[in-house]
């Protein structure tokens, strides 16, 4: 080592500097590494500071305090921009119950099909769903039927005029017959376009496949900022274990299939598909839906109740 003062060497367990003679100070010990964290590490939200207890696999999850959001991304939690909430109307059992008997007793072979089943389980669950704005263009060719069986018909009836010009018969003892004349063969492949824009909602719990809508449509226009206070008492509010990302993929898919299903609509004889999908940031969106299992005669029912709209969501089961 060096002298701090002169910078003469001096050996490493000098105590005095043999050139100048100041004492040599002995270097600080290393502090000691700090001891690795046992326990689980503390969340807390970002919003209000209160304390968030994250189950293992949740990806997203509400402050009970305050309502704010947070998600798991790329290892960190970050905070959700945009959370909103379908404030309930049915918040009563009876409420709901009422929906599911319109339901089951409609039609006129379907009368007390609600008497004749039991309520096994019944529960109010706000759950996630992540609401992806999707941009989608679709293109697509298909065979045009009235074109083909036009130019068909043409055909025939050119060659029955040319036919009768001609005579048609035995002229003189000669007989004449129709000549058909070639050309060009009529394209009945025809383009079509479809263009659309969604906000597509992506149920946010992997386990609950049952609640992931088709063609089914929230009232997203009377959606508000969430608030925890305006959940009823007894009703449970859901954490997600599926990210912004998976669900922006899901989308993509769910749209595409959608693009394609509308396009059959419009032409059956549909040849060939190509679409492009855009997606923006995603809306993390709490939903309250009562579910239902029923009993009737052995069979079992889950239905599914949109507790803003008061409309049937999905049926699992066999119902009238």
């Amino acid at each position: 080592m060096n002298c701090p003062n002169c910078q003469t060497v001096l050996p490493d367990d000098a105590k005095f500097c043999y050139a100048c003679g100041k004492p040599i100070s002995a270097a600080p010990a290393p502090a000691p590494a700090a001891a690795a964290p046992t326990g689980p590490v503390e969340l807390k939200c970002k919003s209000c500071g209160a304390p968030l207890h994250p189950v293992f696999g949740e990806m997203v999850m509400s402050c009970e305090y305050c309502g704010a959001s947070v998600s798991l991304a790329g290892g960190n939690w970050k905070e959700i921009s945009k959370h909103s909430m379908l404030a309930p109307k049915l918040t009563a059992p009876d409420q709901a119950l009422g929906v599911v008997r319109a339901y089951l007793d409609q039609g006129l072979f379907h009368k007390h099909a609600f008497e004749e089943s039991k309520v096994v389980e019944q529960r109010l669950t706000f759950v996630p769903f992540w609401v992806v704005p999707v941009s989608a263009s679709t293109t697509f060719q298909y065979q045009d039927i009235a074109v083909g069986v036009g130019s068909t018909v043409a055909s025939i009836a050119a060659a029955e005029m040319i036919g009768s010009a001609l005579g048609g018969g035995r002229r003189g003892g000669v007989t004449v017959f129709p000549v058909m004349m070639g050309g060009g063969a009529v394209n009945a492949t025809r383009a079509g376009t479809v263009s659309r824009e969604y906000e597509y909602p992506v149920v946010a719990v992997k386990g609950m496949s049952s609640y992931q809508p088709h063609d089914y449509t929230f009232g997203l226009s009377e959606r508000s900022f969430y608030d925890p206070k305006s959940v009823p008492t007894g009703a449970q509010v859901l954490n997600g274990d599926l990210g912004e990302d998976a669900a922006s993929h899901a989308a993509r898919a769910f749209v595409t299939q959608l693009q394609a299903e509308e396009a059959h609509k419009q032409h059956h004889m549909v040849s060939s598909l190509n679409t492009q999908v855009e997606v923006s940031e995603a809306e993390l969106l709490h939903v309250p839906i009562w579910y239902f299992l029923l009993d009737r005669k052995g069979q079992k029912i889950a239905i599914l109740v949109d507790g803003h709209a008061g409309r049937i969501m999905q049926t699992v089961g066999n119902t009238p």
